[in-house]
């Protein structure tokens, strides 16, 4: 009877190991980042950006960047939506009507954040955005992103725009761990006006084939008259 006791336990015990280790296993990696901003749903900050390197130069961003709230307030009303519909729909109701990426308080929250963030941003950091509301005690609705500057160019992207996020098992916080990556397949594309700001970019066969080639916004600074690099002085990094 001890013997078969004894054997009950040890299963026990290695089931609970068994799912310790697969918890071990999905735990999120670790984002370096630093906050700009950040209330109980909402935040603004600076990530590390892994694709910037330190032995090529090129790869770096032009941060930081002087540009002032109303001109990020301006880029914010010039971006907007479009719901992408299979051709059946479209030949029946024809195309979506593009509306207003950000409403008049996300704009009033991000615009001096996000400027205030590209100010303090190094050349290896990106600046990230999330945005959400609660819809039930399991489920928030969503709008994330991130930006960062190359030269006379900003890069725009919107990873999630009006997602229902139901938050997973243990709690794993995926969308505000990776604000730019999409959490549900992309339903919408992005624009802008004026149009002649936005930079055409090519898009590879992957992108086009699963509909990505719209999830990013390049504009060009000059055009809009927009922002001023920082010259940093030698030393400062």
């Amino acid at each position: 009877m001890f013997g078969v006791r004894r054997l009950a336990l040890c299963s026990v015990l290695s089931t609970q190991v068994s799912a310790l280790l697969l918890l071990a296993g999905c735990a999120i990696p670790h984002v370096p980042s630093r906050a700009v901003y950040e209330d109980p749903v909402n935040f603004v900050r600076l990530e590390r950006d892994i694709h910037v390197l330190d032995e090529a130069p090129y790869t770096k961003h032009s941060h930081p960047l002087i540009i002032s709230a109303s001109e990020l307030e301006r880029i914010l009303r010039g971006i907007s939506v479009k719901q992408r519909r299979i051709s059946l729909v479209v030949w029946f109701a024809g195309e979506a009507i593009p509306e207003q990426a950000f409403t008049d308080e996300e704009i009033a929250l991000l615009a001096p954040r996000l400027a205030e963030a590209l100010s303090r941003a190094q050349p290896n950091e990106r600046v990230t955005y999330y945005l959400s509301r609660p819809e039930t005690s399991i489920k928030r609705v969503i709008t994330s992103g991130g930006l960062y500057v190359k030269g006379p160019q900003l890069h725009f992207i919107l990873g999630n725009h009006r997602i229902v996020y139901g938050i997973p098992a243990y709690g794993m916080v995926y969308d505000r761990r990776y604000p730019m990556r999409p959490t549900a397949a992309k339903a919408v594309d992005l624009l802008f006006q004026p149009r002649a700001a936005v930079v055409i970019q090519e898009a590879g066969f992957l992108d086009t084939a699963f509909g990505n080639e719209k999830d990013e916004l390049v504009l060009d600074l000059h055009k809009l008259h927009i922002g001023q690099p920082v010259v940093l002085k030698s030393g400062d990094g």
